[in-house]
This record gives structure tokens, C-alpha cells and sequence, in this order.
């Protein structure tokens, strides 16, 4: 059992809200990681990458590649636009739901 003193008349804590920053690029579109798994942008070592910053990428399209249990998955661009950054690394590890790669979105 664990007993706690608190001295007589300390403040009772209160909760401050606080305010989350806005995003600078709040006018992106992310494509995100929908699994667990190691991020691979390239489709085998010492090839050129599926998208670079600057490429325009349509629905459908493969952006990048997930690797979990031995099991290549494709990520595909969800939206047409222009790539304006990569986010995560080669071959680096990502959560479920990571942002991997930032879309300037077009009407195409």
C-alpha cells in the first residue's frame, strides 16, 4: 500500500488548457502508413525512388513500399498532387497512421 501527504493548504492542481500550434502547412495532404512496418521508397536497394519531391503522383499510383513479416505491401498515393516532401527516411520503422509523405493537393 502507498500513502501520500500532501502539506495542509497546498493549491489544489488545476488544468490549463493549452493550445495546440496550428500547422503551417494545414493546406497538405498526407499520405499515411496503414500498418506497422519498415518504409522502403525505393523498390530494391541502390534503385531510384517510387516519388521524389517535385513529382506529380495521381490516385492509385505507388509511392513508397512497407515491408512487415516478410510481406512487401505497396503504399499508393490516395489523392492526385504534387509531392512537396518525403518525411520519413529509407528503410526506417513506422507506426501505423505516420505521415510518410506530403501532397500538395490538385483538382486533377
Amino acid at each position: 500500500m502507498v500513502e501520500v501527504e500532501w502539506p495542509e493548504g497546498a493549491p489544489a492542481v488545476a488544468t490549463v488548457p493549452v493550445a495546440l500550434p496550428v500547422e503551417a502547412d494545414a493546406g497538405l495532404h498526407y499520405v499515411c502508413a496503414p500498418m506497422v512496418a519498415t518504409l522502403y521508397l525505393a523498390p530494391s536497394p541502390g534503385a531510384d525512388p517510387f516519388v521524389r519531391e517535385g513529382d506529380r503522383v495521381v490516385p492509385g499510383q505507388q509511392v513508397a513500399i512497407l515491408e512487415a513479416m516478410k510481406m512487401m505491401i505497396p503504399v499508393e498515393a490516395d489523392r492526385a498532387g504534387e509531392v512537396v516532401k518525403v518525411l520519413v527516411p529509407n528503410a526506417t520503422p513506422v507506426e501505423y497512421g505516420e505521415r510518410l509523405i506530403a501532397l500538395a493537393v490538385s483538382e486533377d
